[in-house]
This record gives structure tokens, C-alpha cells and sequence, in this order.
């Protein structure tokens, strides 16, 4: 088994590709290494891998960064902050003691399952949106950027309709951070989030039983793509949030409303109406 580069994950940034189909070459390796049959002293080839993931990762950060900063990307900050917290945990592999043999193996197994979790979900929830939002100050300009308009439609009636409440719910949310009470505004703000989220998973499971009935070729993409974005939500640290409320809140309802747009627009569309 490899884990592959496939085709939900190209960003369709030549560069930005080719990078994350070597991280995930580099994800390969320490995998065939973990789940090999007979297991001797891998020190130096455990060390190695760490050191190249570390040091190839900061070069692709780099590279995806200055990118982003060439095209005003909105979601910069965000991007910078996920991989500050990559490169943290793959240098705490590095101060891990890997002398004694099941000692590499524990390591190279976790090792393997962070690799995984946090590259699929990383490409699948931030990166394939790096070029497709508007520059921030053109995207607020909008006069109510969480209208559900005639662009969104797919033609499913079902999917329209739960795609048009969840819009409701963001426009819900986005207008208490626009008149932000600190009083009562953030408890309000976390309990609309968290219908969001119920409500999210709800939409998902109607839309992959319908792709499943049609038999659609791009269901498992499409899970992976909602898997992500679940663990997004799943994931909202309220502490972090509460820190500088208004301005985080407001980040993070960019962040979600625009996945939720790219995702209607460039995926859900794809998906087949029938009669």
C-alpha cells in the first residue's frame, strides 16, 4: 500500500502539486518502513525521514506562502498558523528517543497516522482553496457575501435546499459578529456554530446517500472532502476563539462560507441530476 497524490487533491498550482505529491512520497516511505514484516534497527532511516519531512516541508511552506502573498490570498493567516502547527509536531518527532527498536516503531507508527491525517485534511480543507477566493477587501465588498443566489444551484432540489440553509446559518452567525455584544454575543455566536456543525452533518449524509443511489463516480472524493470539512468544525477551539473574538469569529465565518461556496461551485456542481 502507498498513500497516492490523487486527483481531488490538485490544487491546480503546478508548483504547489508537484510538492504535495513529494510530501506524500516522503508519507509512503516512513509507511512501507512501519508496516514492513521484519523490523531490525531503522535509526538512521527514521532519523532520515524526519529530517527530510522537516526540511522539505519548511521549503513547500515557504514556496506556498509567498505564493499566497503574491495573490493577496484571504486565507494567508490561517494557512501560516496550520503550518506553524505541522512543523511543531514534526520537530517534537525529532527529540523523541528512537534507539530502542519498538521505540522506532511506536514513533514511525504515529509518525505515519499524523502524516496522514493532517496532509489529507490539510489539501482537502485549506489548500485546493488557495487562488479561488477573491482577495479579502473584493470579497467583503459583496453586499451580503452569505446570500444564497441562483449560481449556487446544482439542479438537485434536495441539495439546494439544505445548501440554502446552510447559508441561512452562516448569514445567521456573520450578522451577530457584524453588531458583536460581548455580553451575550459570543455564547449566541457558539451555539449558532454548533447548529452549523449539527447541521452540516446532516447535509453531508443526504448528499453522499444521493450519490451513492446514482452510483457517482466521485462519492469518495467527495467524503473526503466532507470529512474535512466536519474535522474543521469539529475542531473550533472556543478558548482560541474568545481571545479576540469578533476578529477570530469573523476569520473563521470566512473561512467557512468560503469553502462552502468553492465546494458548491467547483464540486457539488459536477454532481449528476436525475429525473
Amino acid at each position: 500500500m502507498t498513500f497516492e497524490f490523487t486527483d481531488d487533491c490538485i490544487t491546480g498550482i503546478d508548483t504547489i502539486d508537484d510538492e504535495h505529491r513529494n510530501l506524500f512520497a516522503l508519507l509512503s516511505k516512513a509507511y512501507i518502513l512501519a508496516s514492513t514484516d521484519y523490523h531490525s534497527d531503522y535509526y538512521q532511516e527514521l532519523k532520515s525521514i524526519i529530517e527530510e519531512l522537516d526540511q522539505y516541508a519548511e521549503t513547500h511552506f515557504t514556496h506556498e506562502e509567498e505564493y499566497m502573498m503574491q495573490i493577496r490570498d484571504p486565507e494567508l493567516i490561517r494557512q501560516r498558523a496550520q503550518h506553524d502547527f505541522f512543523r511543531d509536531k514534526v520537530r517534537e518527532f525529532e527529540f523523541v528517543n528512537i534507539d530502542n527498536e519498538k521505540e522506532q516503531q511506536k514513533v514511525l507508527t504515529e509518525l505515519v497516522k499524523f502524516l496522514a491525517k493532517w496532509l489529507y485534511r490539510h489539501i482537502l480543507s485549506s489548500d485546493i482553496l488557495i487562488g479561488k477566493l477573491p482577495p479579502l477587501e473584493e470579497w467583503m465588498v459583496r453586499e451580503n457575501p452569505c446570500e444564497f443566489t441562483d449560481e449556487y444551484l446544482t439542479g438537485i432540489e434536495l441539495v439546494d435546499i439544505e445548501h440554502k440553509e446552510l447559508f441561512r446559518i452562516v448569514d445567521k452567525a456573520n450578522r451577530l459578529v457584524k453588531s458583536f455584544d460581548s455580553l451575550s454575543g459570543f455564547d449566541n455566536i457558539i451555539a449558532i456554530l454548533n447548529e452549523l456543525r449539527e447541521y452540516t452533518k446532516e447535509h453531508f449524509t443526504d448528499e453522499e446517500e444521493y450519490m451513492e443511489s446514482i452510483h457517482y463516480e466521485g462519492l469518495d472524493a467527495q467524503k473526503r472532502a466532507h470529512e474535512a470539512f466536519i474535522d474543521k468544525l469539529n475542531n473550533i477551539d472556543p478558548n482560541q476563539l474568545e481571545e479576540n473574538p469578533q476578529e477570530n469569529l469573523q476569520e473563521l465565518l470566512e473561512f467557512l462560507l468560503g469553502w462552502l461556496i468553492n465546494h458548491i461551485l467547483h464540486t457539488d456542481k459536477k454532481i449528476p441530476v436525475t429525473t
